[in-house]
């Protein structure tokens, strides 16, 4: 039965239930109202701002799964998008924030924990690159194939799409929003090159759908005659995904640069493999070895004073400046 043209009053008071899905965000805060209880019987702290994460992820998966957003998801593209893009990036960096696996380790599950994330295929998944392409991957293929065009009257995929979202959103934004613990501890300055990588593929898909001349899915099986015609919604889902998606890209860049100028100085460095290849160009020793260059704490040639003085023993040496002068550069009479 096709879906009426919602009032306000009407959007207000839409509700539907997932059980599956609401079985497993019930447990989800159970979980972890259990396991800061524990923290904090343990003579523990855990921030508040950290639980506050986390309502607020509980929150965007409420909305985005049990409100009118849901509902009218399946009739209209644009309210689809916004749907999606608070699936794919707001609740994953808020339950990065939340730092659930950090609760799981500080709560006695420490030995579990510290095994998961040895594990290759963990760190398979969670590599930035892989996640990136995962992240990239969705995106493109939910939105630019005939995927979308069977997803609003297919439930199954509908099911699966949210799922990918959430997944391939948690795993991008895992080792670049916050300071979860995660199997790979990614430099500050790399964290916003993948980020902006990442706006970029929003971005690819934003424009496509504004410029395609053609409706690649038709939501207005859902609905009666009301609403945008067919390519005015897909457009109109496009700049949405191209201005929001670009936008909350941004403001995550900017809390992550934020986060890097507030970071202890061994966090500010641009890690082992990256400081290592700077301290060989700038030695000009190409057998430098990385770990000798960069110490423990994470310090690099600039806290290393014996490589700030082969440093400066080059720098005069290319400018001459080791060679002894001539008392009198005149040529004798």
């Amino acid at each position: 039965m096709p879906l009426a043209e919602p009032t306000l009053l009407g959007l207000l008071t839409t509700w539907t239930f997932a059980p599956v899905g609401d079985a497993l965000i019930l447990l989800g805060v159970l979980a972890y109202a259990y396991g800061v209880r524990r923290v904090h019987t343990g003579g523990g702290a855990w921030p508040v701002t950290r639980s506050a994460a986390g309502a607020g992820a509980v929150v965007g998966l409420v909305v985005a799964l049990n409100s009118a957003m849901a509902v009218y998801g399946h009739a209209l593209f644009w309210v689809h998008m916004i749907q999606h893009l608070i699936l794919i990036m707001v609740v994953p960096v808020l339950l990065v924030w939340a730092q659930p696996i950090r609760l799981a380790h500080d709560a006695g599950a420490a030995r579990a924990v510290d095994a998961a994330l040895r594990n290759p295929a963990v760190r398979f998944v969670t590599h930035p690159v892989v996640a990136l392409a995962l992240y990239t991957a969705v995106l493109v293929l939910t939105h630019l194939t005939a995927f979308q065009a069977r997803m609003p009257t297919t439930p199954w995929m509908h099911e699966f799409e949210l799922v990918a979202y959430l997944i391939s959103g948690y795993l991008f934004f895992l080792p670049l929003a916050g300071d979860e613990r995660a199997p790979w501890d990614v430099p500050y300055m790399l964290r916003l090159a993948v980020l902006a990588v990442g706006m970029g593929a929003d971005t690819l898909v934003g424009i496509a759908l504004m410029l395609t001349g053609h409706p690649i899915a038709d939501f207005s099986t859902m609905r009666g005659p009301w609403g945008l015609n067919a390519l005015a919604d897909q457009h109109t889902a496009g700049g949405i995904m191209w201005a929001l998606g670009d936008g909350l890209m941004m403001l995550l860049m900017i809390v992550v640069g934020v986060r890097w100028g507030l970071a202890r100085p061994e966090r500010q460095t641009m890690g082992p493999w990256l400081e290592g290849a700077r301290t060989r160009a700038l030695l000009d020793d190409p057998e430098a070895d990385t770990d000798a260059d960069t110490d423990r704490s994470g310090q690099g040639v600039d806290d290393d004073e014996d490589a700030l003085a082969r440093y400066n023993a080059r720098l005069a040496a290319l400018h001459g400046l080791d060679r002894p002068r001539d008392p009198d550069p005149r040529p004798p009479a």
